[in-house]
């Protein structure tokens, strides 16, 4: 067995950085006897390595460290959040599987939940980014069954019961009252399993429709559902500077060749592809790829056929108005986006970036 080193990194890090799995995950594959470090098993957890010296692998194969990845998904409903699923459901693995790197999700939405998921293949960045104590920031756009008033907005702001405890104090608003139904938009900065549906529940009110609109002061703004791009430099920074993730800040890629082609969205001309249904029970079908290398690709899979009546502009027209109502970001159409989103400073990071490794 490998003794610990004096220098070095630990074996956590450095399947971490190589976007393996998280700190936490690391070590259970350390306990098992996964991981050989110069062909001698490592079970000790406090155990060093050189990554540049060092042979590591995991399972027989060797560690390359990987440029580090940070992209945002807008997930579909329908869609479960893990790389793989044994009931062969659509999973986000379906959806990122362009994506440079072997990226995993920060954390998780529920099935019938749509929009913001980060993935990375950064171990230290999603586990940062998940701890209770950074408490990070989540927003929904809520539909429940009922009509809410004051009272019970102050209810769920103020903290529900529920059999696991009392909810930490969120943030509420009401955003309108529709045919018996209210939408608002609901910030928390906890994670429980399905947490706000068990408020709609132990509160009277039944949760519809859920979207999450941002995290961490990421959104899915200009994206498709199905669809991805990278993080801006303004957004990473941001997040370092509010939950001290990631380590190191990215440096934009100069391109030399022609900006990519806008890629027209699918349904034809001015057909709007805001809502969570190109075809009812599957993802918009993506458009057809630029021959130019594009950093924000869109890795939806295909959607299957036959599965509702209607014409395709029917069904495109019924997505619209989902999407619209679901997100609440009014009517403005997405046909012309291309890709890259619109956050916080898409344009300085039209083009991608790479990451550059140092010490720290």
């Amino acid at each position: 067995m490998a003794s610990p080193k004096s220098r070095g990194v630990r074996l956590q890090k450095i399947l971490a950085r190589a976007g393996i799995a998280s700190r936490r995950h690391a070590e259970d594959l350390i306990v098992a006897g996964r991981v050989r470090v110069n062909g001698r098993i490592a079970l000790e957890l406090g155990s060093k390595a050189d990554p540049l010296r060092d042979r590591v692998e995991v399972d027989g194969k060797r560690i390359v460290a990987e440029d580090l990845v940070y992209v945002v998904l807008h997930k579909p409903r329908g869609v479960v959040s893990t790389m793989s699923d044994p009931e062969g459901r659509l999973s986000v693995r379906d959806y990122l599987k362009d994506v440079p790197g072997r990226v995993f999700p920060v954390g998780r939405l529920d099935y019938a939940t749509s929009g913001v998921l980060l993935a990375t293949n950064d171990g230290d960045f999603g586990e940062g980014l998940l701890h209770p104590r950074r408490g990070v920031s989540k927003t929904y756009i809520v539909k429940v069954d009922g009509l809410m008033d004051p009272r019970h907005l102050t209810t769920w702001s103020e903290g529900v019961e529920l059999e696991d405890g009392k909810t930490l104090p969120a943030k509420v608003s009401m955003i309108r009252h529709e045919d018996g139904k209210t939408w608002l938009e609901l910030t928390i900065k906890e994670g429980r399993n399905q947490q706000i549906r068990r408020m709609g529940e132990a509160t009277g009110f039944p949760v519809m429709r859920l979207a999450r609109s941002s995290f961490a002061g990421v959104t899915s703004e200009g994206l498709r559902p199905g669809t991805w791009r990278p993080l801006t430099t303004a957004e990473l920074t941001a997040l370092k500077k509010e939950y001290g993730v990631p380590k190191t800040l990215p440096v934009p890629v100069q391109h030399d060749g022609p900006p990519p082609r806008r890629q027209r969205a699918p349904g034809g001309r001015g057909a709007s592809p805001r809502g969570d249904k190109g075809h009812a029970g599957g993802p918009a079908r993506p458009a057809a790829p630029s021959r130019h290398t594009s950093p924000a690709r869109t890795g939806a899979p295909r959607a299957p056929r036959g599965r509702s009546g209607g014409t395709s502009h029917e069904r495109t027209g019924q997505g619209e108005r989902e999407g619209r109502a679901e997100l609440g970001r009014g009517g403005r159409s997405l046909s012309r986006t291309t890709g890259t989103g619109g956050g916080i400073g898409a344009q300085e990071d039209a083009h991608g970036y790479r990451m550059k490794r140092g010490r720290h």
